[in-house]
């Protein structure tokens, strides 16, 4: 198929092998969403792409880093309407599973970065480390001894590439 004109996504050169997931609370204090943004450019600076719950608060933050960055976003989305994505994301999946799309952000990732968050951040976490991922914690979730922790953007995504 040809387009009438030509579109980039994104500008750096992208590790389509290495998927990671940021997740973490639609509702999140300010250094909370420093952090996520952080990492989200860190993530992008390595050529992985961001997957993440695609709507606001951490994941909003996230993938408006990973953009700055040159960056490729997915977000799957709780909801019927791939409109309700954030204006940072790429490629967005509806899947109109509300909660239960926590098990596919898990299963689509390679290792998954906790950013603060709440109960559904704990279910993602629970998912990860249920099928063997790598789970790094930043300024959240430390329920498990399967989670690793991290002190800051740089060390969570240096981390989660070891795995």
């Amino acid at each position: 198929m040809v387009f009438p004109y030509e579109t980039q996504l994104f500008a750096g050169e992208i590790n389509m092998t290495r998927f990671i997931g940021v997740i973490g609370g639609s509702e999140a204090s300010q250094d909370v969403l420093e952090l996520a943004e952080k990492v989200g450019s860190l993530i992008a600076s390595k050529g992985c792409v961001l997957v993440c719950g695609g709507l606001g608060g951490v994941m909003e933050a996230a993938a408006k880093g990973a953009k700055a960055s040159g960056g490729l976003t997915v977000g799957v989305l709780p909801g019927s309407s791939r409109s309700d994505a954030n204006p940072y994301i790429d490629i967005a999946i509806a899947t109109n599973m509300g909660h239960a799309r926590n098990a596919v952000i898990a299963h689509t990732c390679d290792a998954l970065i906790a950013v603060g968050g709440r109960y559904g951040t704990l279910s993602e976490i629970s998912f990860g480390l249920a099928l063997g991922k790598r789970v790094v914690s930043l300024r959240s979730w430390d329920v498990d001894p399967g989670i690793v922790t991290a002190n800051d953007a740089e060390e969570a995504v240096n981390k989660a590439l070891a795995s």
